[in-house]
């Protein structure tokens, strides 16, 4: 039973919407397309997750959590009656060896071992346990998800799951004695309610309002070459249709997320679309979906 869809990162909702905006650095680009990367990969283990595990268990996507002041994500944490397993999934590809406990690509460039950053998250989740007075047994599991990975030389001992054996590692759960009851449920919901919504620690390129291009993004492929065709934003690039009054309360989330604080109002909206040519349109998309606050020019909008 998978109790929490999987959240996008917050800093890659943010990437998403400035790459589109603005020019990247080489170096932020890299840190873009390795969070782009990453979802793919936990997406893809997510569907065989959901489609091949059947036994009476909790499946809690994406956890963002935090123990004596040190944050730490769990890709998936699957609860089962006697034991709690933590997956960290990586979408690495390429041939790489392991040596010397270092892992290295076959052209000799060495790469961060993700086995000590899993082991520090299970020590940090059992504190968390801890503090909530939960004992329970707790395993860790690296899923390289990639069909294009190689892992060479790779000890018996590290806790790898090769591309191949995915399913394997899923059948083998359905194998576990487990019941679950209202412990587990509460255990569950205790995590879930501890979930942060974005890192403290996020990475995104500095930006300002006035060098951000402005127009309206494709819902689709991200991208800003849209025009308005009656009640529908389409897109240039892939031919992708949306109702305008969605596209437009999109561009106002866009507003908030990268300007925390900022007030939305018709002139505003106006400015950052760019390719909406009535104001009045805008207005009445607010007023139906907002709180209106104040009067004639000086009107602002606030959720209901």
């Amino acid at each position: 039973m998978s109790v929490m869809p999987r959240p996008i990162p917050r800093e890659l909702i943010m990437s998403r919407l400035l790459h589109a905006r603005m020019e990247f650095s080489e170096q932020d680009k890299w840190n873009y397309l390795k969070l782009e990367k990453g979802l793919q990969g936990e997406l893809k283990f997510d569907k065989l997750v959901d489609e091949g595990l059947k036994n009476d268990c909790i499946v809690i996507k994406g956890l963002l959590l935090e123990a004596d002041g040190n944050e730490f994500q769990i890709d998936m944490v699957i609860i089962f009656q006697g034991v709690i397993y933590l997956v960290d999934v990586k979408n690495f590809e390429g041939d790489y060896y392991f040596e010397s406990g270092k892992i290295y690509l076959l052209n000799g460039n060495i790469i961060k071992d993700p086995h000590p950053q899993l082991m520090r998250c299970e020590s940090l989740f059992i504190k968390l346990l801890q503090k909530l007075r939960i004992d329970f047994p707790v395993e860790s599991r690296l899923v390289f998800i990639n069909p294009e990975f190689t892992l060479l030389q790779a000890p018996l001992d590290y806790p790898i799951t090769h591309p191949s054996q995915v399913k394997r590692l899923i059948k083998k759960w359905n194998t576990i004695p487990s019941k679950l009851n209202k412990t587990h449920e509460r255990l569950a919901n205790q995590l879930i309610s501890l979930h942060k919504p974005f890192s403290s620690h996020m990475r995104v390129p500095q930006y300002e309002y006035g060098r951000l291009k402005k127009g309206m993004m494709c819902n689709l492929c991200l991208s800003l070459s849209t025009f308005v065709n009656g009640n529908h934003l389409v897109c240039k690039k892939c031919g992708h249709h949306e109702i305008i009054d969605a596209a437009v309360l999109r561009c106002v989330k866009e507003l908030v997320i990268l300007f925390p604080g900022i007030r939305i109002t018709t002139n505003g909206v106006f400015e950052w679309c760019g390719i909406v040519k009535s104001k009045k349109m805008l207005g009445r998309i607010l007023k139906e979906n907002y709180k209106a606050v104040g009067y004639g020019q000086w009107t602002y909008y606030i959720p209901k």
